[in-house]
């Protein structure tokens, strides 16, 4: 499958060696009881907090690994692209539809933003999305996005595979030279549907020799397992693919404990919900499991009631490989930046945990070792 890394190659997996920055290796991560000493706990090859002063100049150099390309389409773009179809929205206009960006639960996000993809009908509206996108997370200093795409959403509504894929590659296949990121594509299958149904759309993806990195499980969480999907994950790894699944979200623990024995994944996508099984938290500590939490979006789905009880802190503090994420940012209220803005403001994360997520965001991205270098040695300078 080809991949789109600024021409640095197959992606590598993510639990290798520990990676090399500034032709040093990287020491083990810290375990949940060196965490408890900050001093510690910082990671070898994360500057030192004197390399970063507290005044960064810009926002921090990330990785975006959490992300759907359907949840950046930002209002007016909706509307743009329904005239551009000949598409009746149910909204009157832009302040009808914001209204509706209130929501009790992720099924009642869900509903809206299934809804919205009704606008995307051809390449070019898709292409639109995804340049867009890329032009935000630019400024918020994003240097790496690892990007799902939810094939079957459209499926469902007629429109082809090759016209959802295809229109979101045309922008990756140039998004370094064009936005300086480097970027990746993730098919996320919708985990309330069949499984035979994502079994079928997997082998046309592969078939058409589709330009993706990997395979994703997202959509509704409780009463469908990972477990579920067992056969599609080993399918997506027979393939080559990396694996990534939602899990500890809005479902158990126990969920994420499927995710990695059942189908083998290579990173969780939240997993906030560990921190109620210690034993769990020990394990993903040892494993250095990547775990790619969403502030702000945990808050407006109400997965956590208040940004300043939201577990991130702790999740630190315990060692686990957490990195920070905009998840649907044009529904959620934030991009990269604006999380890490808020998380600042509200729960008094300091520059040098920021800077560790950040550095945790590279490593435990899907990209060349090439790149996660580059991206690790501009992070250092980033203060300078």
């Amino acid at each position: 499958m080809e991949s789109y890394d600024g021409g640095a190659g197959a992606p590598q997996a993510v639990n290798g060696a520990p990676q090399a920055v500034n032709g040093a290796p990287q020491a083990e991560e810290p375990t949940a009881q060196a965490a408890e000493n900050p001093a510690e706990a910082r990671p070898e090859g994360v500057p030192d907090f004197a390399e970063v002063p507290e005044e960064v100049h810009g926002p921090l150099p990330v990785a975006e690994l959490h992300l759907h390309i359907e949840g950046t389409l930002q209002p007016e773009l909706i509307f743009a692209l329904a005239e551009r179809n000949n598409i009746t929205l149910p909204y009157a206009d832009l302040d009808e539809l914001r209204a509706r960006y209130e929501f009790t639960d992720l099924q009642s996000f869900l509903d809206l933003y299934y809804a919205n993809m009704a606008v995307l009908q051809t390449e070019q509206d898709f292409a639109d999305m995804t340049r867009a996108y890329l032009s935000r997370a630019a400024t918020a200093g994003v240097r790496h996005a690892e990007i799902m795409l939810d094939p079957q959403a459209h499926l469902s509504r007629g429109v082809a595979l090759e016209t959802c894929v295809n229109g979101v590659a045309s922008v990756l296949a140039t998004s370094q030279e064009e936005f300086g990121i480097s970027t990746l594509l993730i098919a996320a299958f919708l985990r309330d549907l069949s499984e035979e149904s994502a079994l079928e759309v997997l082998e046309q993806l592969l078939a058409m020799d589709a330009p993706i990195a990997g395979i994703g499980l997202d959509s509704a969480e409780v009463g469908n397992p990972p477990s579920k999907f067992e056969r599609l994950f080993a399918r997506a790894k027979d393939a080559g693919l990396h694996r990534i699944a939602h899990a500890g979200e809005e479902g158990p623990p126990s969920y994420i404990v499927e995710a990695l024995d059942v189908l083998d994944v290579e990173r969780i996508d939240h997993g906030i919900r560990c921190m109620e099984d210690p034993d769990l938290v020990e394990r993903l500590v040892q494993e250095l499991m990547p775990l790619t939490v969403c502030p702000l979006s945990n808050v407006r789905l109400r997965a956590v009631d208040t940004l300043a009880e939201h577990p991130l802190p702790g999740m630190l503090a315990a060692g686990l490989n957490v990195s920070v994420n905009s998840d649907d940012p044009a529904y959620f209220g934030g991009y990269v930046d604006d999380n890490f803005t808020q998380l600042r403001s509200v729960i008094g994360l300091s520059e040098f945990d920021c800077v560790r997520l950040a550095a945790n965001s590279i490593r435990s991205s899907f990209a060349s070792e090439e790149r996660k270098t580059e991206l690790l040695a501009e992070l250092a300078a980033s203060g300078r």
